[in-house]
């Protein structure tokens, strides 16, 4: 699956009849399109897929009342990524369902659920439900490490069937989400990957940088102040020649083990 584009799929034979399904998704990694991708899965095969996170994002859809929109964040230090809301806010919602989920790597998701409902109610989508689920965390990968994983999809399907039949119910109560007003400060990670010895300037990681933080030509060259700290580079390096500093690996790694040892369980506010 190319994530470095805009990508739109259409497949046959939906099970929600009359209804558009979109997966839209900011998952630099992809721990947060493959919870995703089994939530949509489960409502049908005839899933549009819009990638938030490409270089170069453009989307050029007009959503109706019939539409069932699903929106996939990470949650960044319990909020959702500041380049996420913005390209969001791009889009006008015209009455289309929404359905919420913020992805985390075993630690917490804070205000993340609360914020996306906000963002996505202020442009006219209807929140339907909403999803607070795990996957691997993208820079210290021992925590949460493979998930989601077969306990996980589970749970994730059985969401999934509850979700639809209030899709199928027209509810649209308001949910009771958790977090607080105002949210948590934003901060800046300030941990900005850079090239190894292995690095051959192939210039891959600049392609794929959301921001366009990486210099195309000297990959070495690297703007920290738009850099978001996202490690999209880090994955999609063929040579696994981006890392992080680590003295801040090291940092961040010690802080998780006090927090994010203890297995976390999705949840669903429905």
């Amino acid at each position: 699956m190319n994530y470095g584009s805009l990508l739109v799929e259409r497949n046959e034979n939906a099970r929600i009849n009359d209804m558009e399904i979109y997966e839209m998704s900011f998952s630099p990694t992809g721990g947060t399109r493959r919870v995703a991708d089994v939530l949509a899965a489960a409502w049908s095969d005839n899933v549009c897929q819009i990638d938030l996170a490409a270089p170069h994002f453009k989307v050029d859809v007009t959503f109706s009342e019939d539409d069932v929109v699903l929106m996939a964040v990470p949650s960044y230090a319990g909020r959702v990524p500041a380049l996420a809301v913005e390209r969001i806010r791009t889009m006008e919602g015209n009455n289309a369902r929404a359905v919420l989920l913020c992805v985390y790597g075993n630690r917490a998701y804070e205000d993340t659920l609360l914020e996306l409902s906000d963002v996505v109610e202020a442009l006219h989508f209807r929140v339907v439900a909403a999803v607070a689920a795990i996957a691997e965390h993208s820079i210290v990968h021992h925590y949460a490490a493979g998930r989601p994983d077969a306990d996980d999809e589970e749970l994730l399907k059985v969401f999934a069937g509850k979700i639809e039949h209030k899709l199928l119910d027209g509810d649209f109560t308001p949910l009771v989400l958790p977090g607080n007003r105002p949210y948590k400060p934003l901060k800046n990670a300030a941990i900005t990957p850079m090239p190894q010895s292995e690095c051959n300037a192939c210039g891959w990681c600049a392609k794929q940088c959301p921001v366009q933080a990486i210099d195309l030509q000297r990959p070495d060259v690297v703007n920290a102040e738009k850099c978001i700290g996202c490690m999209r580079c880090v994955v999609y390096c063929p040579r696994s020649a981006r890392k992080i500093p680590a003295e801040k690996y090291a940092f961040l790694d010690n802080m998780l083990q006090k927090v994010a040892t203890e297995r976390k369980t999705a949840e669903l506010f429905c």
